[in-house]
């Protein structure tokens, strides 16, 4: 095989993957731009001011409201800590905006099918309480303390414009009433383009970097690494080496669910398979903005209960989807199929391009390409200023 014909391949397996998940995307992203158009930034710091395990779940629904990408997410955490949120708060909302979302569950029914879209939602909960117990046990308030002064500096880390962006719906009325306005509409558009431009870069890369693995990595390796000949040990070290894998892929959000498909046909436990999607918030490139944010000794706290508690709920699924007969007995995920043919899939992909291109040329009718330039740099063209102090009382 030339290296041309296996460049070839590899891309022609990416866009067949591309093409089997575009409506999905577009159907995830509308859904999350309705839902996120109805709540207002503001109200999720005001919600957040302590760890109770009210609070969390609190945090938890509104992260899954507010679904962002890995990069916004983090931006934003660190805004609502800065603002008077409580720390555990702010990461439960993290981990709830990124993996607990309405477009992650869709292209993981796609991909991988439906068992692994209710594992996502039933081992994300048990994730959130689990860094709630984590953190408990070794958050120290001089640690705290630290991390407050480094997030106050507001060093700059990726997609801070976005994060700072509230493009919800400011007129009252009933919700059906606001988003038939002309307001709900330009918000839902606002929203929709400008997740699509955080998130893009990483669907690409996983895309491509799934079309190579799946393209040019033999099964036998895959089978090797995972232990697939052995299922006991299959079972333990899935959840382990999964997250691994996702910290140095450098793919993040919804891109390392193509990649989670060619780990699942390899051999990968079923509870690694969830490992693997929980450990975006842990990739290299965002440890490095943690340390910018929180510095270095946070940043390591979050990393060790963030991975221990990405294991524990790997287990846990695999547990209880195990025992409930519902992990899938064939890998079957949609990785080497690159044929377009007409059938259903061409057909919701025509209709909700049509959907996606109406949304796209409103939101540059109504002022987009100057959020378009403004969302990967600082909110408002410097560093935040520090909060006043009364926000930030629950630290101390």
């Amino acid at each position: 095989m030339t290296a041309l014909h296996a460049l070839g391949h590899a891309l022609e397996v990416a866009g067949g993957m591309a093409w089997q998940i575009a409506w999905s995307l577009i159907l995830g992203f509308t859904l999350s731009a309705i839902v996120q158009a109805l709540v207002r930034k503001a109200t999720i710091t005001r919600l957040l001011g302590d760890r109770r395990p009210r609070t969390l779940a609190v945090a938890s629904g509104l992260g899954i409201a507010s679904s962002s990408c890995s990069y916004a997410a983090v931006a934003l955490a660190r805004s609502l800590f800065r603002k008077g949120a409580d720390f555990v708060a702010a990461m439960t909302f993290e981990i709830a905006s990124t993996n607990l979302v309405i477009e992650l569950g869709i292209i993981m029914a796609l991909l991988l099918g439906w068992q692994f879209t209710v594992a996502e939602f039933v081992g994300g909960p048990i994730m959130i309480v689990l860094v709630a117990v984590g953190f408990r046990l070794v958050l120290r308030q001089r640690l705290l303390d630290e991390a407050s002064r480094q997030a106050d500096r507001g060093l700059a880390g990726q997609m801070e414009g976005h994060a700072a962006m509230d493009m919800s719906i400011t007129e009252g009325g009933s919700l059906w009433r606001r988003l038939r306005s002309a307001n709900g509409r330009t918000s839902v558009s606002h929203i929709f383009v400008m997740e699509w431009a955080a998130v893009l870069r990483d669907v690409v890369g996983g895309l491509l970097l799934a079309g190579a693995l799946g393209a040019w990595v033999p099964d036998s390796f895959w089978r090797h690494l995972f232990f697939a000949g052995h299922p006991l040990a299959a079972k333990i070290w899935g959840p382990l080496i999964g997250p691994v894998i996702s910290i140095f892929a450098f793919v993040c959000s919804i891109g390392n669910v193509p990649l989670a498909a060619v780990l699942w046909n390899g051999g990968i436990s079923f509870g690694g398979v969830v490992a693997f999607i929980f450990a975006d918030l842990i990739i290299i490139p965002i440890l490095l903005i943690y340390r910018k944010y929180y510095g270095t000794k946070m940043t390591l706290v979050i990393l060790g209960v963030f991975y221990a508690t990405m294991v524990l709920a790997g287990y846990a699924v695999e547990l209880l989807f195990g025992a409930a007969g519902l992990v899938p007995a064939t890998r079957n995920a949609t990785v080497l199929h690159p044929s377009i043919t007409w059938d259903y899939t061409t057909i919701l992909n025509i209709v909700f391009f049509l959907l996606a291109g109406a949304l796209v040329w409103r939101f540059f009718r109504t002022g987009g390409r100057a959020m378009l330039k403004m969302m990967g740099g600082p909110p408002s063209g410097t560093n935040e200023p520090p909060p006043a102090e009364e926000h930030r009382h629950h630290r101390h």
